[in-house]
């Protein structure tokens, strides 16, 4: 179970450290510290139905394109994606970042189950792993 100060190492150069998890805030939120090394692309653009996700540059710089609009976020300044938006980003060189969840759900679980291994893992699972998360996360294309 996904639980405060886990750290997740993505497969992608990029490291998230559980903050607050949602078992800590009442599922209100969850707060993550994403590294990211910067030599990954972009994901696939993808949504959250009914999340929202705030993001704060605290070290290097974010190429984002949420709803459309293309954008570089630099130290100091931070964006928002609301629910339902389409969105992908990526780091432009190492980078970190504060990274907020409302409500919290399942995402911890998701993240922890997609870059882990084991039965439940989404490389088990296929396309089962990313139904049962479907609140969570959706690919817009």
């Amino acid at each position: 179970m996904a639980h405060q100060g886990q750290e997740i190492e993505t497969p992608a150069g990029m490291t998230l450290l559980l903050v607050r998890t949602g078992n800590e805030t009442g599922g209100e939120l969850l707060e993550m510290e994403a590294t990211y090394s910067g030599e990954a692309g972009m994901p696939p653009e993808h949504l959250h139905p009914s999340q929202v996700e705030r993001f704060e540059v605290l070290e290097g710089s974010m190429h984002a394109i949420v709803g459309g609009e293309e954008r570089a976020y630099e130290v100091g300044e931070s964006f928002e994606v609301p629910a339902g938006t389409p969105h992908q980003m990526a780091a432009q060189g190492p980078t970190r970042m504060r990274w907020e969840v409302r409500p919290a759900m399942r995402t911890a679980e998701f993240f922890e189950r997609l870059f882990g291994s084991g039965p439940d893992s989404a490389q088990e699972m296929g396309e089962k792993f990313f139904a049962e998360f479907d609140q969570e996360f959706r690919l817009s294309g």
